[in-house]
């Protein structure tokens, strides 16, 4: 049976101020990158300042997402060298990854941007080349109207915890599982 479609709005509209937000994409589910993109396009129609970083991609990937952040003028960089079971060499992915950082939260620190993405950066988290400890407090100390947003699987309690809004992606399916191959467009 069909449900009826609310009448009122279901919530009191908020009093407190506005301030840049902590927000978390992570979980086992597709659509954590997707939807950090989906928020600097939205951040980026409003004329604000996007900077986009990604911890896992090498700085020469041309995945669909690469190019339209281009095409939107949107500054993104590849921090990494691409997955731990492509690495070579995983102290040199340890390297570039702390590198990585530090390039990221000086870009949040400096207050220049409205939003900064820091996509997948919970893989060198859990993998111990990034101290949780040292991203939690630089996440803390960020000027008060930068909104950073973090995406990547099982991210650390410690900063779900200063998060302001955190959304777990779960799988249900996925068509990767039935063997179907990633697709241009859809997945990269």
């Amino acid at each position: 049976m069909a449900e009826s479609p609310p009448r009122q709005k279901p919530y009191q509209r908020p009093t407190g101020k506005r301030r840049g937000l902590l927000i978390i994409n992570s979980g086992d589910g597709k659509g954590k990158t997707t939807a950090a993109l989906g928020l600097s396009a939205r951040a980026h129609g409003r004329g604000k300042s996007v900077r986009f970083f990604q911890f896992m991609k090498l700085g020469v990937a041309r995945f669909g997402e690469h190019r339209a952040l281009e095409q939107l003028g949107i500054s993104w960089e590849g921090l990494g060298d691409g997955f731990s079971w492509k690495s070579k060499d995983l102290e040199r992915s340890a390297q570039l990854a702390r590198a990585g950082w530090l390039r990221a939260a000086a870009a949040s620190a400096s207050g220049k941007h409205f939003l900064v993405v820091l996509d997948e950066l919970t893989y060198p988290l859990i993998y111990g080349w990034i101290e949780v400890s040292t991203v939690r407090e630089a996440l803390i100390a960020r000027p008060s109207q930068v909104h950073v947003m973090i995406t990547g699987r099982r991210c650390p309690a410690e900063l779900i915890e200063i998060a302001d809004t955190v959304t777990q992606m779960r799988l249900v399916k996925h068509a990767f599982k039935a063997g179907v191959p990633a697709q241009p467009g859809i997945e990269h």
